[in-house]
């Protein structure tokens, strides 16, 4: 049906169909909707317009209406509407072409200032003439507060859902749900036991770097899930044992806006998501799921791991310990200017207060010879360590038993894991037929290639050695300490050891009573 807007100068341009769904869920599922929109085309034909100068534009397809910053198609509409190469954008309704009033209006602007005229499936506007602006506005301004109302609604029940611990988030590895919806830890009894240990280890060594290392060097992989939800083991990474380190879900609490949007400040850049402050965590409920830690324990690991952020003069955090001999490295501070002392060991050992000097380009405030400091730290732990002293090595020697028998589980459950997979394969060759080479050969592959894995793990488990502990080292020295000779440092008498308790190659091990 003709419409009298249309004249000759609106046919002897474009008419535009721009077509748009909000999701790419509503691209697959609402197929009825793409249909009509498509349709549009026979609307621009019984309006005057021929085959040939009809255009479409879907590149929007799976993008929201709420802004025009991704929207190239709606952009490249706007931009040929302003070359005056459009006379009719055709659209099911105003909405599909946008849902924004800042966006909504420039557009009408532009289309009035050109001559262009908008149509939607109850009629033909012009922008340009009062009533067709004020019927066009009224829709656009309705469109934003249907999406606003659409959003609220959407947004309290959503938030209603949450404060309840009912709302599915996706579960961290080592928990799941059953088939009535109830969470649950993972019946994988090798899952269970890795998590725990990862847990484990970080309170007895304090360090995500040295959890990954002692995983790594004992051939320990770490449990973690694709992309599409299925369990794989891989090695273990800094941020993998972060990731297991922080989530709350392990503690047992349900956490709802754990990160934020922002968006940086360069022009054009995309929000991206920014980690929220433990205190500003919109919804916790506890004890929702089944627990690998309680919730002080995970308090712990958390300022723990705060704590270990080498961000000294910004919030006043140690860092974690670095390698070297000297017993204050990381831990001593300048009593002059109140900035942190660094350790240097070109032309002797001492601690160096440089700080004014890197920083305002001043003289260094003081250095100071670590060999009288360290011996006198060394005499005041030893000191006040020596009541306690045996308690403290028989404490230590039964938390190294024990972690030397949590890693060896671990040791024997991937050995045990492994095997399950070599078996796996050689039943699958087993089946395959002799005469199909090209399936035989890949699972022959396979097969080899898990007891290779097998082989490794055998060799792992069959290396493991029990080191010991840096309380050892210190409760050895404690005991052994009647005996140290004049003049020794403090890393003399821990046998050449620096503060972790490593020695150089070839020493020989601290004599115990």
């Amino acid at each position: 049906m003709r419409s009298e807007l249309v004249t000759p100068s609106h046919l002897a341009r474009k008419a535009v169909v721009y077509i748009r769904q909000s999701t790419p869920h509503q691209v697959v599922s609402n197929q009825e909707s793409l249909r009509l929109q498509y349709a549009l085309r026979q609307r621009a034909r019984e309006l005057g317009w021929h085959e040939a100068d009809i255009d479409v534009i879907d590149a929007d397809l799976g993008l929201s209406a709420a802004s025009a910053a991704q929207r190239s198609g709606f952009k490249e509409l706007v931009g040929r509407v302003g070359l005056s190469e459009v006379g009719l954008i055709l659209s099911i309704d105003v909405t599909r072409l946008a849902r924004n009033c800042s966006d909504w209006y420039p557009l009408l602007d532009i289309c009035g200032l050109r001559g262009c005229l908008i149509a939607d499936r109850d009629g033909v506007y012009d922008p340009g003439s009062p009533n067709g602006r004020l019927l066009l506005g009224l829709k656009g301004t309705i469109s934003e507060l249907e999406l606003h109302t659409i959003r609220s609604r959407l947004t309290a029940g959503l938030l209603a859902k949450a404060e309840r611990g009912e709302l599915a988030l996706m579960l961290p590895i080592g928990l799941t749900r059953d088939p009535s919806g109830v969470v649950v830890k993972d019946p994988d009894l090798s899952v269970q036991e890795r998590l725990e240990l990862v847990f484990e280890m970080f309170l007895k060594f304090r360090s995500v770097a040295k959890v990954m290392r002692v995983l790594n060097g004992h051939s320990l992989e770490l449990p973690r899930r694709d992309r599409h939800g299925e369990l794989r083991w891989t090695r273990a990474t800094v941020a993998a044992v972060a990731g297991i380190l922080k989530n709350p879900a392990y503690a047992g609490a349900f956490v709802f806006g754990r990160t934020r949007f922002h968006t940086p400040a360069r022009e054009g850049a995309t929000p991206q998501k920014a980690p929220r402050p433990i205190e500003q965590w919109r919804i916790v409920v506890k004890d929702r799921y089944p627990a690998y830690i309680d919730w002080r324990t995970y308090e712990t690991i958390r300022a723990v791991v705060k704590d270990n952020r080498a961000e000294y003069m910004r919030t006043k955090t140690r860092g974690i310990p670095r390698d070297g001999e000297l017993l204050l490295h990381g831990i001593a501070w300048c009593a002059r200017c109140g900035h942190k002392m660094y350790v240097r060991y070109k032309g002797g050992s001492e601690y160096v207060c440089n700080h004014l000097r890197s920083h305002e380009g001043l003289p260094a405030c003081q250095h100071i010879r670590a060999a009288r400091i360290d011996a006198a730290v060394a005499a005041a732990f030893l000191t006040a360590l020596a009541p306690a002293e045996l308690d403290a090595l028989s404490r230590s020697r039964r938390t190294q038993q024990q972690m030397d028998n949590a890693l060896r589980a671990g040791a024997e459950r991937e050995l045990e894991r492994k095997r399950y997979a070599a078996a796996l394969a050689e039943r699958q060759f087993n089946r395959v037929d002799p005469d199909n080479r090209l399936v035989a050969a890949e699972l022959e592959r396979r097969w080899e290639a898990a007891l290779s894995e097998v082989r490794v793990a055998e060799e792992a488990l069959a290396q493991q050695a029990p080191p010991k502990s840096v309380t050892q080292l210190a409760m050895g020295q404690a005991l052994n300490k009647q005996g140290r000779q004049p003049g020794r440092s403090p890393a003399a008498d821990l046998g050449g050891r620096d503060h972790f308790g490593r020695a150089p190659q070839g020493a020989a091990p601290l004599p115990y009573r």
